[in-house]
């Protein structure tokens, strides 16, 4: 992969060379993105997003989305994305008035249609691309500023996610957690997503689980792994999709619980 951006960037143009399923699945910020070439194919515990080259996309905070990055044929993925940060959207809200006036749609992602204006903005970023972002923070943030007033121009009915100040509130964290323990991410992002500090997660989910969160998910995961190999789905494929990082890690521990490698239970 090769990336033009910092570490925490505001603007990332990003190229991949191979498929790509990498990545922690939390969205924490609005993610205003552009695809150049190539195709994203994104999912929640509801939803399936397939996105294609010259496609616009929006993507809301505080969701969970699996992403897989494929470039066309002997060619790039590529993609630039916006970030559109809480401090950058309270400033334009305080400055221009806007505020979100009712609840908007739960998805994570929404598809843009094709607008000319939208295009024309993104190709004017590549050449801001080349320049370093940390030293350039005011320059940035009047792009980000500038996405922010054209998504407004163009889908004004974003107005209602982009000034949805509020966190998440708490909910029943058995029925969370069976849709969406398959998203590879920290207990602390589980936590936030149920409305809980970290030490009120733990405690609430021994009380409904009888088990630590790890040692949950690890049991959850295996279970499904397990089912999915048994159905014909190569363990190669499996281990992402039930939220494993590292296929040896995944092997030694089906391994462990089941006693056979998970080749073996596809052979059978």
């Amino acid at each position: 992969m090769n990336t033009k951006a910092n570490p925490k960037p505001k603007i990332l143009y990003s190229c991949y060379y191979a498929r790509s399923r990498e990545g922690e699945h939390f969205i924490p910020e609005h993610v205003f993105s552009y695809q150049i070439s190539g195709e994203m194919i994104a999912s929640d515990s509801k939803n399936t997003y397939h996105t294609k080259a010259g496609d616009f996309r929006f993507s809301k905070r505080n969701h969970l989305a699996k992403f897989t990055k494929i470039p066309p044929e002997e060619g790039e993925f590529k993609t630039i994305s916006l970030f559109l940060d809480q401090e950058i959207l309270r400033e334009v809200s305080k400055e221009y008035d806007f505020k979100a006036t009712k609840k908007a749609d739960t998805k994570a992602m929404i598809t843009l249609a094709p607008n000319p204006l939208y295009k024309s903005f993104m190709e004017s970023l590549i050449s801001y691309l080349e320049i370093e972002q940390e030293n350039n923070e005011a320059l940035f943030n009047l792009k980000i500023k500038e996405a922010i007033h054209l998504l407004l121009k163009v889908n004004p009915e974003l107005k209602d996610i982009l000034f949805d100040f509020n966190e998440p509130g708490k909910i029943d964290i058995e029925a969370f957690m069976n849709k969406n323990f398959h998203f590879n991410v920290h207990l602390h992002r589980f936590a936030y997503l149920t409305g809980r500090s970290l030490a009120t997660f733990k405690r609430d989910f021994q009380k409904t689980f009888q088990q630590t969160p790890g040692k949950w998910l690890l049991n959850k995961r295996l279970q499904e792994a397990y089912y999915l190999i048994s159905q014909g789905n190569p363990p190669s494929e499996v281990y992402i999709g039930v939220g494993f990082e590292d296929l040896s890690h995944f092997s030694f521990s089906f391994k462990k619980k089941f006693g056979i490698v998970p080749s073996s239970l596809k052979e059978k």
